[in-house]
């Protein structure tokens, strides 16, 4: 199969993978980056935001390279080998005539292109959609033991990337019920579930924080038609730039013709359908929406072979969105190309720099910032933590074993959120921070207040009973703890917090042992500052820091 391939197309590939590669070399990290850097600084099943595939991507690139190529080389492999995998899903005689339009179609795309080398859990979500796709396409024309094993590995795969793929293999599934009645459609389902097991037993040990935050704890805003609906739409123009007239063209005059060409549109629609519709309840990103990449480049490819006017007008503007997108990546190294704005791949090293000249080896504690903990860790080598309170969220920094790195040690911390202090920077975005020294730092983030009572049963201003549990393996005085209540409303966001006097049995000593549990009571106080809360949580301060994300938010709806 790969021998039928023209030298031409190895041509274009060959030229995409050297662009790719240099361009990972000379741009700085995107936060996001450093981020999943991080998750490959200690291997797992599983992260916090993610499953472990962008890690496991970071990690096998750092064995052949240091610094940015380091965490991006794998991106650029795979994205050249999700070109091919594209071009062998297409079947059509006169494909070989068409390999320039080919390419221009697939790099003018702009989050493809973005994906080439970027290292971001999309990016082994989009080349295992093409390979299930593939694999897909062998196994409905000739089912067998064997497709079913390498589908089952490919699902797993998928669902290793991003939560997102399943998406990609519900869609598959309803262009096709009768797989329900194929055993080796079962097969695969088994072994795609036997090898992503492990997985799900992290899940499990983490108590499904990963699902939890995503469907349930995740904060939103107010519905706005302009940012969210509105919004969805700019992002389906975006990812195709000034082709997308004529992709949407040839994805509206496709009809389907055969169980591959039904499983491509509705995987297609269904990604837009779903989007769309939860585009009224949250803000939708352009990368969640990129899935549908996978399908249009085949379905548009093969009518651009069949239209010659399309085809004309995707090749031309294909063009001048690569000579766009060309001029972007360029200016993601240089920052004037942009006119002087700033985007994150400009001035990381540089803030880096002048926090660790200020540091030197003392551990660098950042105030709700796990993307600048994970930057200055990626460059400077030194250590740092992410101390997350209650205006803020959970993340990976949340429930590894990072705070014990920095525990009882003398810290630089910095923050945004002060006015003043003993060291202070300035970002290239802008963005002013502060420093100051704390000498025998010592949080206590996992901390949990449990509460069990049913929400009708939970009056504020009356005595309640909760719980708190020390996961640690040492005991807290419990001198060094301050309770409060944060009254949240209806988006999870914080609008009030009060501290709270908490009562102890006689029985109680003064330290919490541990991994023990102690039972307490508070009086929470009824909210002044918002009308009517629709959720609060208690949370803890451990000495005199802000107060921290302990407990879950409680439904206070009537």
């Amino acid at each position: 199969m790969l021998k039928e391939i023209p030298k031409q197309f190895y041509y274009f590939l060959a030229v995409i993978l050297v662009l790719n590669l240099v361009q990972s070399y000379f741009t700085e990290l995107i936060y996001d980056e450093s981020y999943y850097w991080y998750y490959s600084q200690n291997m797992a099943w599983g992260y916090f935001d993610h499953p472990p595939m962008v890690a496991l991507l970071i990690k096998i690139s750092s064995l052949f390279f240091n610094g940015e190529l380091g965490v991006r080389f794998m991106s650029s492999i795979l994205s050249v080998a999700n070109i091919l995998v594209l071009w062998l899903l297409i079947d059509h005689p006169k494909k070989n005539t068409f390999i320039p339009h080919f390419f221009v179609l697939v790099f003018s795309m702009t989050l493809l292109n973005a994906y080439g080398f970027l290292t971001l859990p999309d990016t082994p979500l989009l080349f295992f959609t093409s390979c299930f796709l593939l694999v897909y396409k062998k196994f409905i024309d000739k089912p067998s033991l064997g497709l079913s094993i390498v589908l089952g590995v490919v699902m797993a795969c998928l669902m290793y990337s991003k939560y997102h793929a399943v998406l990609v293999i519900i869609f598959v599934l309803l262009s096709n019920l009768a797989l329900v009645k194929n055993k080796y459609a079962w097969y695969a389902v088994i072994i795609a579930l036997f090898c992503y097991a492990p997985h799900f037993y992290w899940l499990y040990q983490q108590d499904f924080v990963s699902i939890n935050y995503h469907i349930s704890e995740r904060p939103n805003g107010a519905y706005s038609f302009e940012k969210y609906t509105l919004g969805f739409f700019v992002n389906l123009v975006a990812i195709f730039g000034l082709t997308f007239p004529f992709i949407y063209q040839a994805l509206f005059k496709t009809k389907a013709s055969g169980l591959f060409n039904k499983a491509l549109l509705f995987l297609t629609y269904g990604v837009i359908v779903f989007f769309f519709l939860s585009s009224f309840n949250r803000r939708i990103q352009t990368q969640w929406v990129i899935l549908i990449c996978i399908p249009m480049v085949v379905l548009v490819f093969e009518y651009m072979m069949q239209n010659k006017t399309n085809a004309k007008w995707i090749y031309r503007l294909g063009l001048a969105n690569i000579i766009i997108i060309f001029y972007l990546r360029i200016g993601l190294v240089h920052q004037p190309l942009l006119f002087n704005m700033h985007y994150e791949t400009h001035g990381n090293k540089e803030w880096v720099n002048k926090v660790a000249q200020e540091a030197r080896d003392t551990p660098v504690v950042f105030e709700n910032s796990y993307r600048n903990a994970s930057m200055y860790a990626f460059y400077s080598g030194n250590t740092s933590f992410s101390l997350n309170n209650v205006r803020f969220r959970k993340n990976q920094y949340s429930i590894d074993n990072t705070e014990e790195t920095v525990r009882s040690k003398k810290i630089l911390y910095i923050t945004k959120y002060a006015k003043e202090g003993p060291f202070t920077f300035t970002k290239a975005d802008g963005g002013k921070y502060y420093g100051t020294y704390i000498d025998n730092f010592s949080s206590y983030r996992k901390l949990q207040c449990i509460m069990d009572m049913e929400k009708d049963a939970i009056q504020l201003g009356k005595m309640l009973d909760f719980k708190v549990y020390n996961p640690y393996s040492f005991e807290i005085p419990l001198h060094e703890l301050k309770f409060g209540v944060a009254y949240l409303d209806r988006y999870k966001k914080v609008k009030e917090l009060v501290p709270l006097t908490v009562e102890t049995t006689k029985e109680q000593t003064g330290l919490l042992q541990a991994r023990d549990t102690m039972f307490l009571k508070i009086a929470p106080p009824v909210a002044t500052k918002i009308k009517n809360p629709a959720y609060f949580r208690i949370v803890v301060s451990e000495n005199n820091l802000y107060f921290g994300l302990n407990g879950k938010p409680i439904s206070l709806a009537q």
